[in-house]
């Protein structure tokens, strides 16, 4: 089962889905007096149209219209007093484990509702075009370590669910893909482990009034046309918008799902942040603030990365402040972002269990041009690791009103390789420190800050039988820069630059800094909010 982290437990809404029956005739056909069968004369009746995202949508846009009802089911104490533990305990069995077409490779499990997960959703499976919704019954779970002392209600319903495909091995299935609290989402590639999720929708991120949507129901089928993907549609429903989603998975090395959404607004002057990710950082080789633990390094991700329209590669590392804080990255007609796991070496984190070192990166490509708008980054500070405290999103500048429907696609990769979403030398470590010589005399700037950045990769390696090649170009939007100097790194075959910036107190700054060679330019831009403290 998935490492759930005792994290970003928003919960979900039950909504009963009405479900449409076809009701027969019990009069007999009257006589024919030709001596033909009524039936010979009766038109053949039409196919029922299959079930496809035209549904959803439809959905969603009377969803829309309707007043917005927040209230859950009363769960029974039971459930709603597990505590986490227990709560993962209790499994699907497997020789209940849905299959979603006789040829498919994937098989489905459900979650069951307690602990946090208190808003049930409705699971679908689709076969032939139509769906079915799974009932809910006690002896599809094996409750392993919970007992209770009267029967479930039988119209319980479920948490989530997730889907098995054989990932890692031709011999054994492997969880590949989760959909359980509010809209959170995760999903793997090969050799990876679990770490961040994606979500459906943020609203007003990071604000006092900040809200989850969440999905009502889901609806899964195999690919009538590739056997080896996943279509999982979704109805998401918030106070401020409603939406029709389509997944489409693609197992493999590197995962990939593809995202078709149309929203349509409830309410004004709301924030929407699309294609939503959100991950945790606690430490880094960056900023470790905190000394009380045997590992040196602890991240799910450790840096935000852009590709602009520009086809300049942006490259922002993560930190856990101190206070709240959100920074903008404008990128109208972006060409992709993500939240990237870079650091791959076991030794910085040293942690045997939780494998620091495999957890994915996620890549956002929109499937066509999303016009003006930010890529927003918020961070939270937290003191354990058990919290996700960063959210990357796409936040739109055109206002979302009332009756106006909102229709984008994008693909989100699941990867290890960060090479192959930066051609360009990549910032693979950010050092701070006293901005002197170590062991030097000379006095060191009041309020100043040395900041040691590394590049490897792209044709950085070419350049380091001759560095004079190869200038710093830096920049900040306050205060100022003290020294630049540039240092080749055989060890990494590249380059560590260093920047040395001063600052009046009290104040911040937004650094910049990449290198090229004459008009080339061979890095990512590396940016960094330095917040003294």
């Amino acid at each position: 089962m998935a490492d759930f982290p005792r994290r970003h437990f928003v919960q979900g809404l039950f909504a009963s889905t009405a479900l449409l029956s076809c009701a027969t005739s019990g009069h007999a056909a009257p006589a024919n007096p030709s001596g033909n069968s009524a039936a010979n004369n009766a038109a053949t009746p039409a196919p029922a149209p299959k079930f496809d995202f035209d549904d959803v949508v439809r959905r969603a846009r009377d969803l829309a219209a309707a007043p917005f009802d927040a209230r859950p089911p009363v769960l029974p104490d039971a459930l709603a007093q597990l505590d986490f533990d227990t709560w993962r305990d209790i499994k699907t069995r497997s020789d209940k484990a849905f299959v979603l077409s006789p040829q498919s490779p994937f098989r489905m499990q459900l979650f069951h509702l307690g602990h946090l997960y208190k808003r049930p959703v409705i699971v679908n499976t689709i076969r032939d075009g139509i769906p079915t919704p799974i009932p809910y019954a006690a002896n599809l779970f094996d409750y392993g370590r919970a007992k209770f002392d009267k029967p479930l209600p039988v119209n319980l319903g479920f948490a989530g669910f997730r889907l098995h495909y054989p990932l890692n091995s031709p011999k054994s299935s492997d969880e590949i893909i989760s959909f359980i609290g509010a809209s959170y989402f995760r999903f793997v590639g090969r050799g990876e482990s679990w770490g961040l999720s994606a979500r459906g929708l943020a609203v007003d991120n990071g604000s006092t009034n900040e809200e989850f949507p969440f999905f009502r129901e889901f609806w899964i089928e195999a690919s009538q046309q590739q056997g080896d993907r996943a279509i999982i549609y979704a109805l998401l429903d918030s106070s401020a918008a409603t939406g029709a989603y389509r997944f489409e998975l693609s197992p493999g090395k590197q995962t990939e799902l593809d995202v078709s959404a149309t929203l349509f607004s409830r309410k004004t002057g709301v924030k929407l942040g699309l294609a939503p990710l959100t991950s945790m950082f606690l430490a880094g080789e960056n900023e470790h603030r905190f000394k009380d633990d045997f590992r040196f390094e602890l991240h799910d991700s450790d840096g935000l990365l852009i590709h602009s329209n520009t086809d300049e590669w942006i490259w922002r590392p993560l930190r856990n402040p101190p206070t709240p804080q959100i920074t903008t990255f404008p990128a109208r007609d972006f060409r992709g972002f993500g939240l990237l796991q870079r650091d791959r070496a076991f030794d910085h984190y040293q942690d045997l269990e939780l494998a620091y070192q495999s957890r994915p990166s996620y890549w956002v490509e929109p499937h066509e041009n999303w016009g003006d708008g930010h890529v927003d980054l918020l961070e939270l500070p937290t003191a354990d690791e058990t919290n996700d405290n960063i959210v990357a999103s796409f936040v739109p500048s055109e206002s979302f009103e009332p009756g106006k429907a909102l229709s984008f696609g994008y693909r989100i990769t699941s990867f290890l390789d960060a090479a192959k979403f930066s051609p360009n030398g990549r910032v693979i470590n950010t050092f701070q420190t006293v901005a002197k010589a170590l062991g030097s005399s000379e006095p060191v700037v009041p309020n100043s800050r040395r900041f040691l950045i590394d590049f490897a990769g792209g044709d950085l390696a070419y350049y380091l039988d001759d560095p004079s090649l190869i200038e710093i170009v830096s920049a900040t939007n306050n205060g100022q820069i003290l020294r630049t100097f540039l240092m080749p790194d055989p060890y990494i075959k590249g380059f560590r630059a260093a920047i040395d910036v001063a600052l009046p107190p009290g104040q911040t700054a937004d650094l910049r800094l990449f290198l090229r060679s004459g008009q080339r330019v061979l890095t990512e831009t590396w940016v960094y909010s330095w917040l003294p403290q």
